[in-house]
């Protein structure tokens, strides 16, 4: 047995983040292609797969190599996703795959929801899909001969036509065509066993054109509500930031600009934000969304009696405004939180802008989930666009280099309602260093830490015009758990490119270029694809 011939936990490390399959030379099983729920569209006018991209792959020791990655298949049965890739490894493997590549996610451009694989609790909790040993998260893996492999998801909650992939080390394949199917197409016979030993990995000196693995596909009746995601987005104005998860969007108006020291009275300056803010309630809410929560806050100046009462008293305040703009079209809550929930660290070199970050008045409620907004404050339009189409060969804009680190940099990739920003880190020495991503010097002073910190989650989006700045998208994983839509970066190898991807909400349709923030790169106009 030798290292090349089993690179033993690469695909599966890599797919239990992703996975996929070619029909065999001969085959005709590929079940008939339904026209589009949504539009009705006959699917045989839409781009067709195979979808291919190439990146680099992690390996133990440093070492990594480059592979490409081929988009055949992405099923759709009413229930289920079906997904099907092929890896080929265009270099000698010398080592193990690490699995620190970032994850694959795939994702409904228009309502921000991340779907992923669905998981074998009786076969430990290993993903559904291909397999070599049941339950084992290895398999074998070959230098030259082209890998197939299968993975399934949650369908998405809408009738999606398009979802873009990202992860893996190749950035992002846009514009993937889902195929509405009666039944998956049947996997191939496997034939791994009669080439491979499953005890040892050892492998018979010749091998076929191809491989086919075992396939595990769910059973129909799984609850996948936990394999489906949200991402979180993150808008900042002068004098007002949206927050927005799913179908949840809370605006959260800045006090300094409504209220005087101390004071709950609205100065002349709130009436017109309230104003603004009335605008976007009439366009944002949903249907039958009547009860708005408005929440005041203060900074942890004073007793914790006293932040209580104030906020909620300057929440009142916001309130009766509202009301004389809304009259009776919805029913409103008010609270007073105090200093409980600061959105930044007080205390630090930032002190005084950190506090005026955190003395705010906040209005949540619900959202469609493919709403398109654009009146009202301006950090609470949501502009959304088209599903981006697939594109070959992307090509970087500039560079821009730190500490003997080139940072190639891509156009934005407008898709749906993000902005999908790929960068590609270069050693230019001789010997693997780290990249340098600090922050420190780039961050917004008062910023929101869980914005500017991890991964390219330092990255963050500019437009002058406006003054807005967008941050890297948040995928809310849990209650209380998120992780940045920005991949880590592991150490460089000398002369190699490694794609990295940072995903921001969109701003309007007529913007064609914003400033990209990149940590310790400095920033740079980027155009907008």
């Amino acid at each position: 047995m030798t290292t090349r011939a089993i690179a033993a936990a690469a695909l599966a490390l890599l797919l239990t983040s992703c996975g996929l399959v070619d029909d065999p030379p001969g085959t005709d099983t590929a079940p008939t292609a339904q026209p589009s729920p949504r539009t009705g569209v006959d699917q045989e006018q839409r781009p067709r797969l195979p979808f291919v991209r190439q990146g680099r792959m992690s390996i133990e020791g440093g070492n990594d190599v480059t592979f490409e990655l081929t988009i055949t298949k992405l099923e759709h049965n009413g229930e289920y996703l079906m997904l099907e890739v092929t890896h080929d490894y265009l270099e000698d493997l010398p080592g193990t795959v690490t699995g620190r590549n970032p994850p694959v996610r795939l994702v409904d451009p228009l309502t921000g929801e991340v779907l992923r694989f669905l998981r074998d609790a009786a076969n430990n909790d290993e993903p559904y899909g291909t397999h070599f040993v049941p339950g084992d998260p290895h398999m074998p893996t070959h230098e030259g001969l082209p890998t197939t492999l299968r993975r399934y998801l949650p369908a998405p909650t809408r009738d999606a036509e398009y979802l873009t992939l990202t992860g893996a080390g190749i950035g992002l394949i846009p514009g993937i065509p889902l195929t509405h199917v009666d039944e998956f197409t049947p996997a191939p016979e496997p034939n791994a066993h009669d080439y491979i030993d499953p005890q040892t990995f050892a492998q018979e000196p010749e091998l076929p054109d191809r491989i086919w693995y075992p396939d595990n596909p769910p059973p129909p009746g799984l609850d996948t509500s936990g394999d489906r995601h949200t991402m979180e987005s993150f808008v900042d104005g002068p004098t007002a930031s949206t927050t927005r998860s799913g179908d949840q969007e809370t605006i959260a108006l800045h006090t300094d600009e409504m209220f005087a020291f101390d004071s709950s009275e609205p100065t002349a300056e709130a009436a017109r934000t309230i104003r603004a803010c009335a605008q976007t309630l009439r366009a944002n809410v949903g249907p039958h969304v009547e009860e708005i929560t408005v929440v005041g806050h203060t900074d942890g100046r004073g007793s914790a009696a006293y932040n209580q009462t104030l906020s909620h008293e300057r929440a009142r305040a916001a309130r009766a405004l509202l009301e004389e703009e809304l009259g009776t079209e919805f029913t409103f809550t008010t609270q007073g939180r105090g200093s409980t929930e600061p959105l930044a660290a007080e205390g630090g070199p930032d002190d005084e802008q950190a506090r005026a970050r955190n003395r705010r008045v906040e209005f949540t409620y619900q959202v469609p989930p493919d709403a398109d907004t654009q009146n009202g404050l301006a950090s609470a339009r949501r502009h959304v666009a088209d599903p981006a189409h697939f594109f070959d060969d992307p090509q970087p804009v500039t560079t821009l280099i730190h500490n003997d680190v080139d940072l190639h940099v891509y156009p934005m990739v407008r898709d749906g309602a993000y902005l999908f920003q790929m960068v590609g880190f270069q050693n230019s020495t001789l010997s693997p260093l780290q990249a340098d991503l600090d922050t420190d010097a780039s961050v917004i002073p008062g910023s929101p830490a869980q914005h500017a910190e991890g991964t390219l989650g330092g990255f963050r989006l500019h437009n002058p015009d406006t003054g807005l700045v967008r941050y890297v998208i948040r995928i809310r994983t849990g209650d209380d758990t998120y992780e940045d839509f920005a991949d880590r970066i592991n150490e460089l190898a000398t002369g190699e490119q490694y794609l990295a991807l940072a995903v921001f909400p969109a701003p309007a349709l007529d913007v064609t270029e914003m400033t990209l923030h990149a940590g310790a790169f400095g920033q740079v106009e980027v155009p907008i694809r």
